[in-house]
């Protein structure tokens, strides 16, 4: 009994001895080699944490839909510190990883790196290539910014990564940029962008660019009461997951930091300015010859050939360009140049958006402006104006004459910009822009009070304006009590002459499905 005592005494002690031994060789032989890799680790995790807030949009039933968020996937990194041989740790990684050996020999020797990210684009080979790899090389999660909807309002979001100016990840266009430090802040942004309306929009875009060939568009809705946006769609667009595989230009977000001359959807801008300061009426007769010559060049009508005697209101149907001079010439100039600014021309929106430009009224405001400037201005060519501006302009004239602030940030409490024209004006141009609607026949939506506005517009180029288009269509609906205005604009299009066969029915399609989805009642059912 004693000697089982002992032997079973002896084995304890010599299960603790080596278990000392290894605790001794672990902590104090290797010990600096553990605490090198933890140390490394460490540094990686802390330098590869990405904190940062999410971007949400919302759907009808309020609930928030993350559209950017944070997710960790497994990367490849080395310890320097903790690598014996560096040559041959290099001969191992450089295949795997296609690299330079050599490069990867060098960075491997300038021990003072704790630690080299080698990749983030791990695969199920490499892990267990890896798992043979010699000390130094290690396993670990590295966070990342993830866009679960890929292209999903891509233009609006924009993207988080690196560029030559920085060194660590941050945003770069778009929301991401725009609030940059609040999101740094792991603060969450909530966008104003309804998550059906936005993707609704975003197939009729990419239909509208495929079924006329057209370079790009886009595709604005907006609450004219409120100013938020309820969907912004630009193309061509990009994959924020893959932004490296796209060219820079698709970043930008042509609904503002893009301008251009918008043609004739500018007449209602006129017409209203005009109305406002009682130089014309609705119902003003103007005699139209087809053509109106000033500083010896000669406008003439789209369609030409002379409309005779016409109201106001024919000019907006008809979408004749001698009237829209006419009413802008009784208005002259420097009050026109005055209604165009009140409308929110020629400024930034304060949208939010810091690469948002301000258009330009140049033509208009230079010391030699002539008469052929403002007769230009008054059908949309010569000033230049973004999607955006324009988009707020009507949405004023849906709002009773007062222009909103613009926001895609569902918290902003709505902002006044200030007055552009009376309420009766506001109106009354509101009433036109419904008859014009009634009269083309094409944007009419069954049981609803529907007005808008085309514009097929020239692009300026060295020396004048070549022969390609933009198309460009405004709706506004219901006309008795404004809730939506659609804004829609293809760039280029090789197929379909007029904004009436390529962008009003597309708006007519959104309208008709916002009016739906909203469950707004309807303001002309039909008595029988």
């Amino acid at each position: 009994m004693a000697v089982r005592f002992f032997l079973l005494n002896f084995c304890f002690a010599l299960l603790f001895a080596l278990l000392g031994f290894n605790l001794y060789q672990l902590q104090i032989d290797q010990g600096a080699v553990y605490f090198e890799r933890a140390e490394a680790l460490s540094a990686a995790r802390e330098e590869h944490s990405l904190k940062r807030g999410r971007i949400f949009v919302m759907n009808r039933g309020g609930a928030e839909i993350p559209v950017a968020q944070n997710k960790s996937a497994p990367a490849v990194f080395a310890s320097p510190k903790s690598i014996e041989d560096d040559k041959e740790a290099a001969a191992f990684v450089a295949p795997l990883l296609g690299m330079s050996v050599s490069a990867l020999e060098a960075s491997f020797a300038n021990k003072k790196n704790q630690y080299l990210l080698l990749t983030d684009e791990v695969s199920d080979e490499l892990i267990a290539a890896l798992r043979d790899a010699p000390k130094g090389i290690y396993m670990d999660e590295k966070e990342f910014r993830f866009y679960p909807h890929e292209r999903f309002a891509a233009n609006l979001l924009g993207f988080v990564g690196m560029n030559a100016t920085t060194q660590k990840p941050k945003g770069l266009y778009g929301v991401e940029k725009y609030f940059d430090a609040a999101l740094a802040e792991e603060k969450d942004v909530k966008l104003s962008i309804d998550w059906g309306v936005q993707g609704e929009v975003e197939d009729v875009l990419s239909n509208l660019i495929n079924d006329y060939g057209a370079t790009g568009g886009t595709i604005i809705v907006m609450d004219p009461k409120t100013g938020k946006l309820l969907a912004l769609a630009s193309k061509p667009d990009f994959d924020p997951n893959r932004y490296k595989e796209f060219p820079v230009a698709n970043f930008m977000n042509p609904a503002f930091a893009y301008q251009y001359e918008p043609g004739s959807v500018m007449k209602a801008i006129t017409m209203a300015a005009a109305i406002d300061a009682g130089a014309v009426t609705p119902t003003t007769m103007y005699t139209d010859y087809g053509y109106v010559t000033r500083n010896s060049r000669t406008i003439r009508n789209f369609e030409p050939k002379p409309y005779g005697k016409v109201t106001m209101t024919n000019v907006i149907e008809r979408s004749i360009n001698t009237g829209s001079v006419f009413a802008a010439e009784a208005l002259g100039r420097g009050k026109f140049t005055e209604y165009m600014e009140r409308f929110g021309f020629g400024s930034p929106t304060n949208i939010g958006a810091s690469d948002e430009v301000a258009g330009s009224l140049k033509n208009l405001t230079k010391s030699d402006s002539k008469a052929i400037d403002l007769a230009t201005a008054s059908f949309g060519q010569g000033t230049a104006v973004t999607p955006l501006q324009l988009i707020t302009a009507y949405a004023a004239l849906a709002n009773g004459g007062v222009r909103m602030t613009p926001s895609f940030l569902a918290d902003d409490a709505p902002r006044e910009a200030g007055r552009a024209v009376s309420k009766e004006a506001a109106e009354k141009v509101l009433s036109m822009l419904e008859s014009a609607v009634n009269v083309n026949k094409v944007a009419v939506i069954p049981n609803y009070r529907m007005g808008g506005k085309t514009g097929t517009a020239l692009i300026p180029e060295a020396g004048g304006y070549s022969e390609e288009l933009i198309h460009t269509f405004v709706g506004v609906a219901p006309i008795s009590d404004p809730r939506f205005v659609v804004l829609a604009k293809l760039d280029k299009p090789q197929v379909g002459e007029l904004a009436g066969i390529t962008v009003v029915p597309a708006v007519r399609e959104l309208m008709t499905s916002l009016l739906t989805r909203y469950r707004v009642p309807p303001d002309n059912l039909s008595v029988e």
